[in-house]
């Protein structure tokens, strides 16, 4: 769920191991007054009988790169954060830091292992544990978007072959690249649904050759780097309007294009019927609903 000033925003859904993914419920709400306000909605849809989530927003968190430490299981997060002190703007003390590893080559190879350290200000932490506490909403995970459109995109693939998703927000696109129900690569497209849907033919078909320009820096990145992966082709998230964007990547990349359809992958209840707006307003928070955990072995 999203617990913003005013907005309480949720869905509830899940997905069996290797199975079918559902959402039977799903809706957003406003409150008045601050976050306490939103009590009388916890209690009306009984949130406190769920594990719930939520997502940080893009500014909240960094997502770094950085090779693999030969350490023990153990120390990992410790040796991250050695790491990545350099690469904060705060100091690594004033970090809360979790890791993704990177799936290395099936079949082996020299390449050193990659894996994204996740970094946020604990106080932007604490202020987010801080909204819920005040709803009285239990929160058992912290999520980011970049995991959340992975859980969506693992639900189209197929064939043993990588899937790219784009998902385009109000300010800014969010590509992932997926394989075998992981993530292997996501990046930031500094170009959003605000440029592409205003100004003249001209101005949009320069933001659509930026957008274009940066996917295929993004695929041949990709294939120098993971070339035991091949893509199968890249999906472009629901949007609240259409923009031209699908066909104009589909004329000018070298793979198919295609629009994602949740409905052909997730079961949605009868009180989770939504307009495309909706699917493009929630769809980072379905992919969060949609989170399976498993133990590692």
């Amino acid at each position: 769920m999203s617990l913003q000033p005013g907005e309480l925003s949720y869905v509830h859904g899940q997905q069996a191991p290797g199975g079918a993914a559902s959402v039977d419920v799903c809706g957003t709400q406003a409150f008045e007054g601050d976050f306490d306000a939103a009590q009388h909605l916890a209690k009306e849809h009984g949130f406190n009988r769920y594990q719930c989530s939520t997502l940080l927003s893009p500014g909240e968190y960094q997502m770094l790169l950085v090779e693999a430490p030969n350490v023990p299981q153990a120390e990992l997060k410790t040796a991250i954060r050695w790491r990545i002190k350099d690469l904060l703007e705060y100091h690594v003390n004033d970090a809360t830091v979790d890791v993704l590893a990177v799936p290395p080559n099936p079949s082996g190879g020299e390449r050193a292992r990659s894996m994204y350290a996740v970094t946020a200000r604990n106080d932007l932490v604490q202020a987010c544990i801080g909204r819920f506490e005040s709803a009285r909403i239990p929160l058992t995970v912290i999520d980011i978007p970049e995991t959340s459109q992975r859980n969506i995109a693992a639900l189209f693939e197929h064939d043993d072959r990588g899937l790219a998703m784009l998902y385009m927000g109000g300010n800014e696109g969010l590509l992932t690249i997926n394989f075998r129900r992981e993530l292997m690569l996501a990046r930031r497209i500094d170009v959003g649904l605000q440029e592409l849907a205003s100004g003249s033919g001209a101005e949009r078909e320069e933001h659509f050759q930026r957008v274009l320009l940066e996917l295929q820096r993004t695929f041949d990145h990709f294939d120098r780097q993971f070339a035991y992966v091949p893509v199968a082709k890249l999906m472009l998230a629901p949007g609240p309007e259409e923009t031209g964007l699908l066909e104009y990547l589909a004329g000018n990349l070298d793979m198919p294009v295609e629009r994602v359809h949740l409905s052909a992958a997730i079961s949605f209840g009868a009180r989770a019927e939504l307009e495309p707006s909706e699917e493009w307003r929630l769809f980072h928070l379905i992919g969060a609903a949609l989170r399976h955990e498993s133990k590692a072995l």
